[in-house]
């Protein structure tokens, strides 16, 4: 049976990761692997990751199965953070959420849900898009349609196009939209526009399908969030699945949620029987570890609080090297305008290079990014900064 399956092409993240690492050249700048990194290039545990995990060592007095929907306290305490502590949705009771193996594992079993809800379902999804939204969504059997979302050059929203494309969306359709810190262009919706999305989704009857992975690494957690509350305050039902990955560092422990938000709290819980019906299809039931720490964290008021100031200085950080990149860039003369780069959120741009430039930074200075010359900002330091400006200058020139 297996005899006639050929070897596929490595991915081009993952080979970018070992061709970096074989690199000899103690110069060489990863720029493609999407962890946040301080500094030093590390990519830390947080100091209130590493204090919920020792408290948790000595709590934890079993290993038995947790169930389908995963940690209690994770739920409600990520399902607080992403909607607001008083947000009408939880009020009413109108929310519901699950422990999922990351924000990958809540956008596969939201696109599930969606064909338990109807046969056929058509999920648009913005160009570009993180490129594995098309294998986790469509290999669960959606369809897919993009609308257009990106200016390269400029680097701004291309809003009228997308609202354009968008008004063929209707009833029975699910948007794909990025929450905050759009992957991988970093050009976020504002909050007007926000609005007028929300609007076309009461006009039309399309369901949104928000992808929040990186809530504050953008503006902040409250700011990061106006999406989602806005659409769970004024839309009868909503998707929402968020990762722990970035904000929380767990990016191994596979530690993510889905939230269902319906236009009644009796049809929300009849909603998550069906996710929990789902998981117990797919893989059972979640990993526990990463969402008991989350849950512990989010659950004590001294270890919120330092995550919160330390996921503040993450952010302030992204936020600075945006800045400080676009400067240096004009001070090495490199060709073009980046001035978009500090109007950006999150960790990730495009630098609107060609991919013969991307080769050639990686050829000649050992400079590691993805073809389309997306990059993430983490990986710029004080100490590479200088030697990535003048080489983008040296290629573009």
């Amino acid at each position: 049976m297996f005899a006639h399956i050929q070897p596929l092409p490595a991915d081009p993240i993952l080979g970018l990761i070992a061709d970096f690492h074989a690199d000899a050249n103690p110069d060489k700048v990863d720029l493609g692997v999407g962890v946040y990194r301080n500094e030093r290039s590390d990519t830390p545990i947080m100091q209130a990751v590493k204090e919920a995990e020792l408290r948790w060592h000595h709590a934890e007095q079993t290993k038995a199965y947790i169930g389908p929907a995963g940690v209690p306290e994770f739920n409600e305490g990520i399902r607080r953070e992403i909607f607001g502590a008083s947000h009408s949705a939880l009020a009413d009771r109108r929310a519901h959420t699950v422990l999922t193996p990351g924000g990958c594992g809540a956008l596969r079993v939201g696109a599930e849900f969606l064909l338990r809800c109807a046969k056929a379902v058509k999920v648009w999804v913005s160009d570009p898009t993180w490129p594995n939204h098309v294998p986790l969504l469509g290999n669960a059997g959606v369809d897919l349609a993009t609308y257009p979302y990106y200016r390269p050059g400029s680097g701004e929203v291309l809003f009228d196009e997308m609202m354009s494309a968008l008004q063929a969306a209707g009833q029975g359709d699910v948007v794909l939209l990025h929450g905050c810190c759009h992957n991988p262009c970093g050009a976020d919706l504002s909050e007007p526009q926000w609005r007028e999305i929300t609007d076309l989704a009461e006009r039309n009857g399309f369901l949104p399908f928000i992808d929040l992975a990186y809530q504050g690494l953008g503006r902040g957690l409250e700011e990061d969030a106006f999406g989602v509350r806005l659409m769970a305050e004024r839309l009868p039902e909503l998707l929402v699945a968020s990762s722990c990955s970035k904000n929380f560092g767990l990016y191994r422990e596979r530690t993510g949620s889905l939230s269902v938000v319906s236009a009644r709290a009796e049809q929300s819980q009849a909603a998550i029987t069906h996710v929990n019906n789902v998981v117990r299809g797919m893989y059972s039931m979640p990993p526990s570890h990463g969402g008991a720490i989350v849950g512990l964290i989010l659950g004590d008021e001294a270890l919120r609080q330092s995550w919160v100031d330390e996921l503040g200085g993450m952010r302030e950080r992204i936020n600075t090297l945006r800045e400080l990149l676009v400067e240096k860039l004009a001070q090495a003369g490199a060709s073009g305008d980046y001035a978009f780069i500090a109007r950006q959120f999150g960790m990730f741009s495009f630098l609107g290079l060609t991919k013969e430039q991307v080769q050639l930074l990686r050829q000649q200075y050992s400079i590691y990014m993805v073809d389309s010359s997306r990059i993430n900002i983490a990986g710029i330091n004080r100490d590479n900064v200088d030697y990535l400006a003048t080489a983008i200058a040296a290629v573009t020139r």
